[in-house]
């Protein structure tokens, strides 16, 4: 059973890595690809108008390729926030169906009644803690995924 985990693992890493290289291989085949079309832009413009306006058109070809770029950037983060804060919404509506629900709330007093007060005070504050450590993971790694462009 755990030798047939292992070679799914293996399989799936294996191919993820030959996706992930070939993947470097067309970035930087697109890097190279675009150095030649600037060089030529350049050496078009610098022909017919001069080395100034060489100079100034490739840095307006980058300035508008930077606010596409901001932009897209943008929009992109927008969409996160939006999917979060609608996921915020459905979770806290959720949690307000469930704590309203009188089934749940009857079940919940017989739990107290069966394990007792005494007991169920440790239960609740290490789950509480466990909560809070899910929670502060769970912000971390969504503010972690925001800082770098995507």
């Amino acid at each position: 059973m755990f030798q047939r985990l292992i070679d799914d693992f293996k399989d799936s890493t294996g191919t993820a890595l030959r996706l992930t290289s070939l993947a470097a291989a067309a970035a930087m085949a697109l890097l190279v690809t675009t150095a030649f079309l600037c060089a030529a832009a350049f050496v078009f413009v610098l022909e017919k108008y001069g080395p100034v306006e060489a100079c100034l058109t490739g840095a307006a070809i980058f300035f508008v390729v930077t606010l596409i770029a901001a932009g897209s950037y943008m929009v992109r983060k927008r969409q996160i926030e939006a999917r979060a804060e609608q996921a915020a919404k459905m979770a806290k509506s959720t949690a307000q169906t469930v704590l309203s629900d009188p089934m749940l709330v009857a079940a919940g007093i017989q739990v107290i009644r069966a394990i007792g007060v005494k007991r169920l005070i440790p239960i609740l504050a290490v789950g509480g803690l466990a909560l809070g450590f899910f929670a502060s993971r769970a912000n971390g790694s969504s503010s972690g995924s925001e800082a770098p462009a995507e």
